[in-house]
């Protein structure tokens, strides 16, 4: 039955009163739509002007008008039956014109009120890059039965996310069984950041295709534009490739735990559709291992060392190990096979992802491969000569990558290291070629030194942006590594731009593209995927998006709300405030 309460916009935040039906209240829903400067949009807009009212309407009254270049004609479509699809599900009991059990019939109103979305693109890009302009301009005008919402966008990505900004501005009435939408909205909108990525560890644990598909739904309701896709790792190869099979036949879990190539583009193209960029990382030369003991058979030599060597603490960071062997000039044979494959199922490449972390000195230290073979080669087994070698390694790769991507330069991306330690990272990697992804503390020095050379950057500082912090150590006892647990609140105020400021008295906008929170899958999986990112990653969409000047309180309203919404969409997030909170903006404080 209907609710004996209603609200009322009162200084930004919606107040709940009991309904003497001459009070002029409204609904929950119909308050958070039009109360305050943003409303409930998530991540927040550049600038936002939204009406007060709203009118109704049934989601099967929805119609396109598409003023688009033929070339983005078959995009903007699939992502508009995407958006019809989501404001379905805003509709609990809409099914065929069948209301809610309590409801009266539809107003005749509202049974005829019609959505019209008006989109118009100007340019013919049709694939993300770092020099994708995001930006949107969104209208909303009410005339008689018919609200238009008319897109303005440089390109199909800005489009998609006016979308997305329509899907926030709509929302279920509760009393009258329909969808309502404000009667008028203008907004300008663009991200600050170019990069806003979420890494997915699926080596450690095996993610199924439909896990990742939800977890793509979900970055793409927050405006995240970057699923950075963590492979392959000592644990496991999962990848199937064509020309090298073994890979997965001895590197996979189960046959049942592996991506075919198939399945692998399905991924890239939904993805695409959803405004997302899907970055393969292959890790190398350390966080390599199974998968890799077949290449002795076939008279490749071994092409990896230490995988499996015990005790682990000596050869890795944790079980099991594996490094390549650089001194097996095979090692290339492979590894241009294995780019030549990525560069196909990931097509067409803007970024790779090399890895490049925690290479550790004592497996090539103590192995007679490559011991000698630095000593022949005149090199002593100092750690600045193997960091030479491995810089060499590098090199060989980028060029590999180049000639597998049609002898297109891709810009690369690794990780902070060994060789990009304080002193090293210009003798080993030239930032005109690779972008530094910081996976350190937000108070490391090494930060401004990067800076200060030009290094492009992305922040993924593991004090604020890692999701797997915080649980029971899976080796030992205590907790994890990284603990503790990284709240939405820590994650909404890691601020890329004050990091900088604060290590170098620059903000160092140009250098800094970005940013991405992390989940490794030492203790995550498929059951528990969905409670580890979400809400969080709504938190870090904001920061990234429009990098707020406030902190998280005055985020937290839109925040709350925004997990209902994921909820909505099919998402299991974790819950953050007793629903209570949500029906009674700014009285869970402390």
């Amino acid at each position: 039955m209907p609710s004996p309460w209603g609200y009322r916009c009162t200084n930004g935040r919606c107040v709940k009163h009991l309904n003497t039906g001459v009070t002029g209240l409204v609904t929950l829903n119909q308050c958070k739509l039009t109360c305050g400067p943003f409303g409930v949009l998530w991540p927040r807009p550049q600038t936002a002007s939204i009406g007060t009212e709203v009118v109704q309407f049934l989601p099967r009254n929805v119609a396109l008008v598409s003023k688009v270049p033929e070339q983005v004609e078959t995009l903007i479509k699939e992502a508009f039956d995407l958006f019809k699809d989501n404001l379905e599900k805003y509709h609990p009991y809409y099914v065929a014109g069948v209301g809610a059990p309590w409801s009266v019939p539809w107003e005749p109103s509202s049974a005829t009120h019609t959505l019209q979305v008006v989109i118009k693109v100007r340019g013919l890009e049709s694939y993300l890059t770092l020099q994708t302009d995001e930006s949107y301009q969104l209208q909303l005008v009410t005339v008689g039965q018919v609200t238009t919402a008319t897109i303005s966008a440089q390109n199909f990505f800005g489009a998609r996310h006016g979308l997305e900004t329509i899907l926030q501005l709509v929302d279920y009435h509760e009393i009258c069984d329909t969808l309502m939408v404000v009667t008028s909205a203008s907004i300008y909108d663009s991200p600050v950041f170019k990069y806003r990525g979420l890494l997915l560890d699926t080596s450690r644990n095996f993610f199924s295709i439909a896990s990742i598909k939800r977890t793509i739904d979900a970055m793409s309701a927050n405006k995240l534009n970057t699923f950075h896709w963590h492979l392959t790792d000592s644990h496991s190869f999962p990848l199937y490739l064509k020309s090298l099979p073994n890979m997965a036949y001895y590197g996979a879990y189960s046959s049942r735990q592996i991506y075919h190539p198939k399945e692998v583009k399905e991924v890239v193209q939904y993805g695409r559709v959803r405004g997302i960029r899907v970055l393969p990382e292959f890790d190398a030369p350390a966080h390599v291992g199974n998968g890799w003991q077949w290449t002795e058979q076939q008279g490749l030599g071994k092409l990896a060392l230490c995988v499996n060597r015990e005790p682990w603490q000596s050869y890795c960071v944790e079980p099991p190990c594996g490094q390549l062997n650089l001194a097996n000039p095979n090692i290339y044979l492979v590894l241009g096979q294995i780019y030549q494959e990525i560069a196909k199922l990931f097509t067409p490449l803007d970024l790779f992802h090399y890895g490049g972390d925690e290479v550790n000195l004592n497996c090539w230290n103590t192995t007679t491969e490559m011991t000698s073979w630095m000593k022949f080669n005149n090199r002593n087994l100092s750690a600045d000569d193997y960091y030479r070698q491995w810089s060499v390694f590098q090199e060989k790769s980028r060029q590999l990558l180049t000639s597998a991507n049609n002898d297109v330069e891709v810009p690369g991306i690794v990780w902070t290291s060994h060789l990009t330690e304080k002193g090293r990272v210009d003798q080993y990697l030239n930032n005109t070629q690779y972008i530094i992804q910081i996976w350190s503390t937000g108070e490391d020095p090494l930060i401004a030194e990067l800076l200060n050379k030009n290094y492009q950057v992305i922040f993924s500082n593991y004090d604020a942006w890692y999701l797997d912090c915080g649980v029971g150590a899976w080796v030992g006892a205590g907790h994890n590594w990284c603990s503790p647990y990284k709240g939405w609140q820590k994650v909404y105020d890691n601020n890329p731009h004050d990091i900088a400021l604060n290590l170098t008295g620059s903000a160092h906008k140009d250098l800094i593209l970005g940013g991405e929170a992390a989940l490794w899958s030492e203790q995550v999986d498929e059951a528990s995927l969905d409670a580890k990112v979400w809400p969080r990653g709504a938190a870090l969409a904001e920061r990234l998006w429009s990098n707020p000047l406030t902190d998280w309180s005055e985020a937290e309203h839109r925040f709350i709300h925004q997990r209902q919404r994921l909820l909505q969409r099919g998402v299991l997030p974790e819950r953050i405030q007793p629903e209570w909170c949500h029906q009674n903006e700014g009285l869970c404080y402390i």
